[in-house]
């Protein structure tokens, strides 16, 4: 990260830090000694980045010339435009969601990772084998949508947001595309291996994409990227709580660790490619 110039430690940036990203310009605000810091991760966008702080300065409206005209869709579709990956990633999450809401476990057994069937009035479970001699391959990463309650939804997709956000607006929507499918693959797979067949959840993804983010952060600092430190350590703290017995006694012993940690490191992986090719070039 490079320093741009401060500003008063009482400004309201939140206008400000919006249009940059809108911009895809990586910055960071910092507060330090009565100011705050504005920082921007690519000096190639210092101009950029003082025209839109001027323009806000003067209270004018945050748009670059030659974008103006694009800026007069609706904020959803923008967002649509700019972020469509992890904007699909929530949207099939929450369709999801609402289906099981109306047919129940009729369509879970349709997400699951291999085949569930009844038979003799009992539960009868398919193998990996089963997924794949059928050709229903997306039983493989289907689980990762898969969410049994408002608390798992709303908490996945959260961090989706969070993290999501930034690797499809820094990197791309390919990249992003390509953490989700190996991620959570890897992650249901890790689950699947310890004998578990009934569970779902984003968790995976999410610690894939916490991993990748806060390796790049930490490897290369200017490229935008940014989790707080403590969040890191919150996250992780989480992980290992879950994988406790004390955990069960508090009622959440029934965590996806496998797919937890598998996530993680798809995300560690990842961010130290990415973060080594940055470098390299």
């Amino acid at each position: 990260m490079h320093p741009v110039m401060r500003l008063p430690p009482n400004a309201d940036t939140q206008a400000l830090r919006k249009a940059l990203w809108r911009y895809r310009i990586g910055h960071r605000i910092t507060a330090e000694d009565n100011a705050q810091v504005l920082w921007v991760a690519d000096p190639g966008q210092r101009e950029a980045l003082l025209a839109l702080v001027a323009r806000w300065q003067q209270g004018e409206p945050l748009e670059l010339a030659e974008q103006a005209s694009t800026e007069r869709s609706p904020a959803l579709l923008s967002i649509l435009k700019r972020l469509p990956v992890t904007v699909a990633m929530v949207a099939v999450s929450l369709v999801v969601f609402a289906l099981i809401g109306v047919f129940g476990d009729l369509f879970i057994v349709a997400l699951t990772i291999v085949p569930i069937g009844i038979a003799n009035g009992e539960l009868a479970y398919g193998s990996l084998s089963d997924t794949l001699s059928s050709f229903q391959i997306w039983r493989l990463l289907s689980p990762a949508f898969l969410h049994f309650g408002w608390m798992h939804l709303i908490f996945n997709l959260m961090w989706v947001w969070y993290f999501g956000r930034q690797v499809e607006a820094l990197q791309g929507g390919r990249t992003l595309l390509l953490l989700l499918v190996v991620a959570g693959v890897l992650a249901n797979l890790a689950q699947y291996a310890t004998g578990t067949v009934l569970f779902g959840g984003m968790s995976g993804v999410v610690y894939a994409l916490l991993g990748h983010v806060w390796l790049m952060s930490r490897r290369v600092p200017r490229s935008g990227f940014f989790v707080p430190q403590m969040l890191v350590v919150f996250m992780l703290g989480w992980m290992v709580f879950t994988m406790t017995d004390m955990a069960g006694l508090v009622g959440f012993g029934n965590v996806a660790n496998e797919a937890h940690l598998g996530g993680l490191i798809v995300g560690l992986l990842t961010g130290w490619y990415y973060s080594a090719r940055r470098l390299r070039s």
